[in-house]
């Protein structure tokens, strides 16, 4: 089995490359016309479709992109699951969750989230993504997607947590013993290669660190997930699948804190002479 690529949500994706776009104007697209590159990667071109109650924002990611950088704004990516809302407004929630993620944004204009369906074609050998981002008006989500996620440093400290859980449920697996391939897989994943991916120049390095780490975990899973074979009853398989489900969740809520905005410094008080 190849061991698999890490895969860096498109909305975490976009949501990094929008925090780091000052803003855009038709004489200088370069900015925008680099975090397409980005996000789309190998897909074919983004579609945009925006509900009846927003403001104009084009049909293409480049026009999203562009409308959406004019001006501040406050920008974070959420990876839901079912079961686990992860943050994201319950308005959205049916969308967020069927499709596992999603960007937060908000501008001078209001809060809105950006979901993308994505669809397969191809074969197995050359296999390409249609990606479609539906846009709609939120209630402000700031506040509630931190309290939900936490800080960088505590998806740092869950993710050691989680990856101690996963050791122990795929040792309780026995991988090994009947998936020897995925066990191969799973090991060289733990490595600390540089996961390849296109992100903004000076994004900070904990917030890489994080994502990869996540990215890890999450591919972990799947690999562990991908059948009950070692399992000696259905009581034992629940069990394991529940433990590593948790571990999923942390790496999801890890790739979204990642993706928030760091605080602003604590202005420094003094009296002067």
């Amino acid at each position: 089995m190849d061991v698999p690529d890490l895969d860096l949500p498109r909305s975490v994706a976009l949501a990094l490359w929008l925090q780091d776009l000052g803003p855009a104007s038709a004489a200088d697209p370069a900015p925008v016309a680099r975090l397409v590159a980005a996000v789309q990667s190998d897909d074919e071109p983004h579609t945009v479709e925006a509900a009846d109650d927003t403001p104009p924002i084009g049909t293409t990611l480049a026009e999203l992109a562009a409308a959406w950088t004019a001006g501040a704004r406050t920008v974070a990516a959420v990876l839901p699951a079912p079961g686990d809302p992860a943050g994201v407004p319950s308005v959205v929630g049916h969308l967020a969750g069927r499709a596992g993620e999603c960007v937060l944004v908000s501008t001078g204009t209001g809060s809105y989230a950006a979901i993308p369906t994505v669809e397969e074609f191809g074969s197995v050998y050359e296999r390409g993504h249609l990606v479609r981002w539906e846009v709609l008006r939120v209630p402000e989500w700031h506040t509630m997607l931190i309290g939900q996620v936490g800080s960088l440093a505590d998806a740092e400290r869950d993710l050691r947590g989680a990856l101690t859980q996963a050791t122990r449920a795929i040792a309780a697996l026995d991988v090994a013993r009947w998936r020897p391939d995925a066990a191969d897989a799973i090991a060289s994943l733990r490595s600390d290669g540089d996961p390849g991916w296109r992100l903004p120049r000076g994004t900070d390095t904990r917030r890489v660190r994080v994502l990869a780490s996540a990215a890890r975990l999450r591919a972990i899973v799947a690999l562990a997930t991908a059948d009950d074979g070692g399992s000696v009853n259905l009581w034992q398989a629940d069990q394991r699948s529940t433990a590593l489900r948790e571990v999923d969740r942390a790496a999801r809520r890890a790739m979204s804190a990642a993706t928030l905005p760091a605080p602003a410094p604590e202005a420094h008080r003094g009296s002067s002479a």
